[in-house]
């Protein structure tokens, strides 16, 4: 074989293990959590709802604008929201949408993928279901539990709780619903396009994003625009290698009780430690650097909801999510592949949790306590035992799904 023809190969399957085979769940969880490390370090922490509450925002203003109704919960859309394009939660939004876009093209797995009609029915549900459920819990599976756990905050272990049994009452309505209703079993249509198409669309993304970037950064009149460039990036990565990896967070706490397959458990457990250390070395300051500043805000995605609002919200996400087949994460990166049933998910999300967030801070639920209590760990417990805490509980959910792999005790039956 000659020179030239060993480097094309080994190009063809570089190629191959970065854009087409279906990345390690390990692996996976590994590149979220550095990549969730290096947006704490650019800006603060990332999340999902953000994004799609500033587009819930923009959808009941125009309504409000175009209706003119101005009383009940349109007197909170009298004023236009920020930009989709300056708000930092949405540009995390499109990054993490176009991260997923390019992978799914490059892979030759984007497609227009219309589902059954009793789908397209549960994907306006689930939508309602998650956008209250993240209001409840101050974050949807990401700001409310991955990253709140991640962050030090007591409430992202409220929101577990309550993600496990949602998770499991979920399931049992997907049981009884393929015992009970054949109704809207038909008009699924898959459209799918060239492979060469697709590989041309994921290029095209590609310079949207770097020109996106450049344009940010060059912005000269305002720092804060400027920094949204790497903003963008980084959650391009977080979308490229969800999208790739088919890491979905609600299939941790699923499968355990449908398949007693534990692998993505496992790898959502590994990466909440990572990013907890992540988060404690920017977090804890130290006297040499900034002043003895923390790099990052200690009380960053520490939210008021520990106690009823995370246990109760991550059980009404937690349905929701089974009702949408994915996460705020795993709607999002489902968006950028071309699942219509996620695209029609995501306005029904952003609009429920945009007017339950609106009277949530108008009546000042959280503030006062009413959803239960602000609990940054490392004020009680210390730094280290606060990683001690967290890595015991995440290593005995380890162990459990573990166990449970093999006994199959905590199977949901049909």
């Amino acid at each position: 074989m000659s020179e030239e023809s060993i480097l094309g190969s080994k190009i063809k399957g570089l190629y191959k293990n970065l854009c087409q085979t279906e990345w390690n769940a390990t692996t996976t969880g590994v590149l979220v959590a550095l990549f969730s490390i290096l947006v704490m370090t650019w800006w603060r922490p990332w999340g999902a709802v953000g994004a799609i509450r500033n587009w819930g925002d923009w959808i009941m203003y125009g309504i409000t604008s175009l209706s003119g109704l101005e009383s009940g919960i349109f007197s909170y859309y009298e004023d236009a929201p920020g930009s989709i394009l300056i708000n930092s939660g949405s540009v995390i939004g499109i990054g993490f949408v176009a991260g997923a876009f390019v992978s799914a093209c490059l892979g030759n797995d984007f497609a227009i993928r219309i589902p059954p009609v009793l789908e397209m029915c549960k994907a306006v549900a689930a939508g309602v279901f998650m956008g209250v459920g993240a209001t409840l819990a101050g974050g949807c599976n990401v700001g409310g539990f991955y990253n709140a756990i991640g962050n030090l905050a007591a409430n992202g272990f409220a929101m577990w709780l309550g993600l496990v049994f949602g998770v499991i009452l979920g399931l049992k309505y997907i049981y009884w619903e393929m015992e009970h209703i054949s109704w809207g079993s038909g008009g699924a249509k898959t459209v799918e396009f060239p492979k060469g198409l697709n590989f041309l669309l994921g290029l095209v993304a590609i310079v949207a994003l770097i020109a996106g970037t450049y344009m940010y950064a060059g912005n000269e009149d305002s720092d804060y625009v400027a920094s949204l460039g790497g903003l963008l990036l980084c959650a391009a990565g977080l979308g490229y290698s969800m999208q790739r990896g088919r890491w979905c967070m609600v299939q941790g706490f699923r499968e355990p009780h449908m398949t007693g397959n534990c692998t993505m458990a496992k790898s959502v457990a590994l990466s909440i430690f990572i990013v907890a250390v992540g988060a404690t070395v920017l977090k804890y300051g130290v006297p040499m650097r900034l002043d003895g500043d923390p790099v990052l805000a200690p009380m960053n995605y520490v939210r008021g909801t520990f106690g009823w609002g995370g246990v109760v919200g991550g059980f009404i996400f937690g349905i929701g999510a089974m009702l949408a087949g994915g996460c705020g994460t795993g709607t999002l990166w489902r968006v950028g592949e071309g699942q219509v049933k996620l695209w029609i998910t995501v306005p029904f999300f952003g609009i429920t949790n945009s007017i339950m967030t609106a009277w949530f801070k108008d009546m000042d639920f959280e503030s006062d306590g009413v959803l239960g209590s602000y609990v940054f760990l490392p004020d009680v417990l210390g730094y280290g035992g606060t990683l001690f805490l967290i890595g015991a509980f995440l290593l005995v959910w380890y162990i459990t799904v573990d166990w449970n792999e093999e006994s199959n005790k905590l199977l949901v039956e049909m």
